[in-house]
C-alpha cells in the first residue's frame, strides 16, 4: 500500500503590510514536518484533523503555534497546492487572515524557534516550500498553479 495523502494549512497572517513567519528548528527530528522543512521559515499551519472545517483547522493550528486568536470570519481561501516529496504528499490549503487578537509567541519551542514579522518585499530565506507556494499564488492572484 502506498503513502496516503494528507491535508495541511499555511495561514498567511498579515498585520501592517507584514506577514508572520516562524523559523523551524534546524534539527529535522524537531522540525516536525514530513515535507522536510528543517531550518526553513514557515507560515503558521499544520494538519487538518478528521471532521474539521478548513477555518476551524486554521484557527486551531495558529492558536497552538502562535497563541494568536484568529477571527474565523476574516479567513479566506487564497491557495491550494500539491506538495510532494519522496516520502509524503500533502494538499496544502492556503488561508489569508488579517484579523486576530494577541501577539505571536513561541508555543512549541521544540518545533518553531521564533516568530517574526516580514515585509512582502523582504522575506527571509530559505522559505518552507509549501509556504512559498501559498505566497506565490497569493501574489499572482491565483488559487492554484499547475506543477511544472
Amino acid at each position: 500500500m502506498g503513502v496516503k495523502v494528507g491535508v495541511g494549512f499555511g495561514v498567511l497572517v498579515v498585520f501592517d503590510d507584514r506577514i508572520l513567519l516562524g523559523k523551524r528548528h534546524e534539527d529535522p527530528l524537531k522540525a516536525d514536518s514530513l515535507l522536510n522543512g528543517a531550518g526553513t521559515w514557515t507560515m503558521p499551519g499544520g494538519k487538518l484533523e478528521f471532521g474539521e472545517s478548513f477555518e476551524d483547522g486554521a484557527c486551531r493550528e495558529v492558536l497552538e503555534e502562535t497563541g494568536l486568536k484568529i477571527d474565523k470570519c476574516s479567513l479566506r481561501l487564497i491557495s491550494v497546492a500539491n506538495d510532494i516529496v519522496e516520502t509524503a504528499h500533502f494538499v496544502t490549503v492556503g488561508m489569508y487572515c488579517s484579523s486576530f487578537e494577541g501577539e505571536p509567541k513561541v508555543m512549541e519551542p521544540d518545533e518553531i524557534t521564533k516568530w517574526d514579522w516580514f515585509r512582502f518585499d523582504d522575506l527571509p530565506s530559505p522559505l518552507f516550500f509549501p509556504s512559498q507556494k501559498v505566497l506565490d499564488n497569493y501574489m499572482a492572484g491565483k488559487i492554484y498553479s499547475l506543477q511544472r
